[in-house]
Formats: structure tokens, C-alpha cells, sequence
């Protein structure tokens, strides 16, 4: 998984930094080198490795750190910018009246993706429909009507008639007064003539505004030949990278769409509808390496949750209580997978030692740990230091839970408590403060 394995390589690369005692030559030689391994671990191409290894070392050693960053810092700020360039630039994707065309080859996931682009407009406020134009796939049709159906999204199609291009133009009539409209187009296992020929028909009736490659992250270096002939085609604008939650080798297929015309317009980051993101190197890169993502955050929060369900700032006081705990702990359910939020959340491994525990604490766990603070009193949830062994017999009593389980609650809680101290100013390593020196 490109966010799990990637990221953690590069954020163990980067921690050599942050415990060095001095930036010179032979650490920063270290660290370009276990940079290279894990992106060529990621599939990525060896001649942007080579770049960006020889663009990082030069820098590194040649160029002066900026006022108010110490030597560390400057070095990671130059990582963070070379990882940017090497993916290209972001696809300009705006929140306004606008039709979209999806193309791709067959099992790419494309149909999927159609649903779920709808479903990001959706969320966004706007009002999406579906155009379905595969023709060639059996089942096409019922995947995407059911994928829609179960949204609330609107959905044009024509059971068993095979000319896509009529489909087409009887759907934008269908659904001219909506403000997205999303054409899935037909994939074949290759680019072949006759393909091509109907997505040509189906974009000038069409006229869309963005045309989507939907590329499969499995295919890595292979994607920049298929974006290219694409491309070629219709003149794609943008690229939607799936399934890079379940490959090694989803930073190959990053990398490849930057040699290409064309940028990367979302990313598929697992199998729920709402699993689509748009894609931004910045924020991306920030996740990799362990900074967050603050602004996808919020703006995830902002969907999701009312003003009263999620304090933002309490995760960034010196004090964490046991009550503050328990409002994250509900918020970050409404808001979907635990480690997808936490990856959004500055809590990275350079020197902040962060085991891999808080990550993997289970929807159940999480269940659990709830039960186990509704048997608290407030004076325990505001200060759990007052939690001693009768409070602790009376609290597992109370929740059905184990002596053991409540004692785990209270040490997650205490190596939350340390993690945003560390972030909010207390630890040596003060991600927050570097985000705003990286302009993020």
C-alpha cells in the first residue's frame, strides 16, 4: 500500500535526521539512499529516482536554510518539494457546472469510480448524474444504476441498447438540469480502433469540460504508455489513479502521469463510495511523511460532522483529557476509517515515536473504549490520574469490560496525551510549526 509502506520507509528515512547531531555529507548521503529504496520499492521510475536523489544531495549541502529553520528542517523541506515535482502538477478539478467524461480500459475500475466521482460532488453540495454509456460490458448497466440508486444519485441508462452515442445524447437532454454530468464510457482490454471511435463520437456530442483517464495503481510504469495513447486520442485533462490502498506499486503510476501532458485528478484510497479524494501533491506528500493533512481534515470535517461533534483544537492543547478523547473518538467514526483520518493528522514518526498501535486500534476497540468512559465519572474523564486500582475493578465491573482493557484505554490515552503534546509545541519536533515554515 503506497500511503502505508512508502510513507513509513520515507518517514524512517527522514528520522535519521531529526537524531542527528549534525547535517553534513555522510547523514544526508544516508538518508538519499534509503530515499531511493523506498521508491524504487515503490515502482517508481530509476531515472526520477536518480533526479531527485542528486537534486536533494545538491541542495542539501549547497544552499543556505532560510531564516527561522534550523539545518533539519531544511533538509526536509527540500525532500518534501523534490517529492512534489517528481508527481506533477494537481488537475484544476472546480466546484462548478460541469461535464465529465470517464474513459479507461477494461477492470480499471472505472465504473466504480464513476459513482464515487459522483458521490464527491454530491458531498460537495452540488447536484450530480450519471450518464451510463458502456455498452460493451455486461453489467456495466446494473453496477452503476445500483451504485447511484443506493446514493441518491441520478442515473440515465438503456438496458440491452448498444449504441452508446445515442445513449449519450438522449442522457445530457435527460439530465441537462443538473450541475455535474458524468459520462461512463466503455473500456475494452485495449485501446482498439473501434474504441476509440466511439469515445471520439461520445466527446463531441458530450463537449466535456474534464476528460478522465481511470488508471488501476497496479499497472505502475505501465500507466505513462496508456496515458499517453489516451491522451492521443481525446486530449484526456486528467488522470483518476484507483486501488492505491492495495498495491506496492501505486508510486510508479503516480510518477508516470508526469510524463505526460496530463495531471493526477483524484486518487481511490479504498471501497467505499466515499473513498475518492482530490488529488493535490502537496497534501499528499504531507501524508507520506508522517506532516498530515490539516485542510483535508477539515474539509472532511466540515462534510461530515456539525460544530458541536469535532474541536479541532483540541488536539493541539497541552492538555488531553479523557473527555476530549471520547468527542475524537466519535467524530473520527462519523468521519470513516480510523487510520485514514489519522493519516491526515500531523502525528508523524520523526522523532515523535509513535508505534504503530495507535494506528491499528479497531473500530471494535474503539467501541470498547466507549463503554469503558460512559462507566467514568467526570472527575476520572477530566483527570485519569485519579483512576486507581478500586476505580479501575469498579470501571471494568461497569462496562462488561476487563481489569486488563481498562488499563489499555488509559495507556492509549496517555500515548495520545504525549503524541499532541509533541505536536503542539512541547516536543522537540514541532510539526506544526514546520507545516507553516513549508507554507502549508
Amino acid at each position: 500500500m503506497v500511503l502505508d509502506k512508502l510513507g513509513g520507509s520515507l518517514q524512517d528515512a527522514l528520522k535519521k535526521l531529526v537524531g542527528a547531531s549534525r547535517i553534513d555529507e555522510k547523514i544526508v548521503d544516508e538518508v538519499v539512499r534509503d530515499i531511493q529504496r523506498a521508491l524504487l520499492q515503490a515502482d517508481v521510475n530509476v531515472k526520477h529516482v536518480m533526479a531527485l536523489s542528486q537534486k536533494i544531495k545538491q541542495r542539501s549541502l549547497k544552499e543556505e536554510p532560510p531564516g527561522g529553520m534550523n539545518p533539519r528542517e531544511h533538509v526536509i523541506r527540500i525532500v518534501y518539494q523534490e517529492l512534489i515535482n517528481i508527481l506533477g502538477k494537481s488537475s484544476n478539478v472546480k466546484l462548478a457546472p460541469q461535464t465529465i467524461m470517464m474513459v479507461g480500459l477494461q477492470g480499471s475500475g472505472k465504473t466504480t469510480t464513476t459513482a464515487k466521482l459522483a458521490r464527491y460532488f454530491q458531498r460537495k453540495g452540488l447536484k450530480p448524474a450519471v450518464i451510463c454509456a458502456d455498452t460493451f460490458r455486461a453489467g456495466a448497466y446494473d453496477q452503476l444504476k445500483t451504485l447511484c440508486d443506493r446514493m441518491g444519485i441520478f442515473f440515465y441508462g438503456e438496458k440491452d441498447v448498444k449504441d452508446a452515442v445515442a445513449i449519450t445524447q438522449r442522457g445530457l437532454r435527460a439530465i441537462e438540469k443538473f450541475d455535474v454530468k458524468i459520462v461512463d464510457t466503455a473500456g475494452r482490454h485495449a485501446l482498439e480502433k473501434d474504441l476509440i471511435k466511439e469515445m471520439e463520437d461520445i466527446h463531441n456530442i458530450a463537449k466535456p469540460d474534464h476528460k478522465f483517464l481511470v488508471l488501476d495503481a497496479a499497472m505502475g510504469q505501465l500507466a505513462s504508455d496508456l496515458a499517453k495513447a489516451f491522451n492521443a486520442s481525446i486530449g484526456i485533462t486528467g488522470v483518476v489513479i484507483t486501488k492505491l490502498d492495495g498495491t506496492a506499486k501505486g508510486g510508479g503510476a503516480m510518477s508516470a502521469v508526469s510524463d505526460t501532458d496530463s495531471a493526477i485528478a483524484f486518487i481511490g484510497i479504498g471501497e467505499t463510495p466515499d473513498d475518492l479524494e482530490k488529488f493535490e501533491a502537496d497534501r499528499f506528500i504531507s501524508r507520506l511523511l508522517g506532516m498530515g493533512d490539516i485542510k483535508s481534515l477539515l474539509e472532511k470535517a466540515e462534510e461530515t460532522l456539525k460544530t458541536e461533534d469535532f474541536d479541532m483544537e483540541a488536539m493541539f492543547r497541552g492538555k488531553f483529557t479523557l473527555k476530549d478523547m471520547y468527542k475524537q473518538m466519535e467524530a473520527m467514526n462519523k468521519m470513516g476509517p480510523l487510520k485514514q483520518i489519522m493519516s491526515m493528522i500531523p502525528l508523524g514518526k520523526m522523532g515523535m515515536n509513535v508505534s504503530d498501535e495507535m494506528f491499528a486500534v479497531t473500530q471494535e476497540k474503539m467501541k470498547k473504549y466507549k463503554y469503558i468512559m460512559d462507566s467514568m465519572n467526570d472527575k476520572e474523564l477530566e483527570d485519569p490520574k485519579h483512576i486507581n486500582s478500586p476505580r479501575l475493578t469498579r470501571i471494568a465491573r461497569g462496562s462488561g469490560t476487563k481489569y486488563e482493557e481498562v488499563r489499555e484505554l488509559l495507556k492509549y490515552h496517555k500515548m495520545m496525551q504525549k503524541t499532541i503534546k509533541n505536536m503542539g509545541g512541547g516536543g522537540k519536533f514541532n510539526v506544526q510549526k514546520m507545516m507553516k515554515k513549508f507554507g502549508m
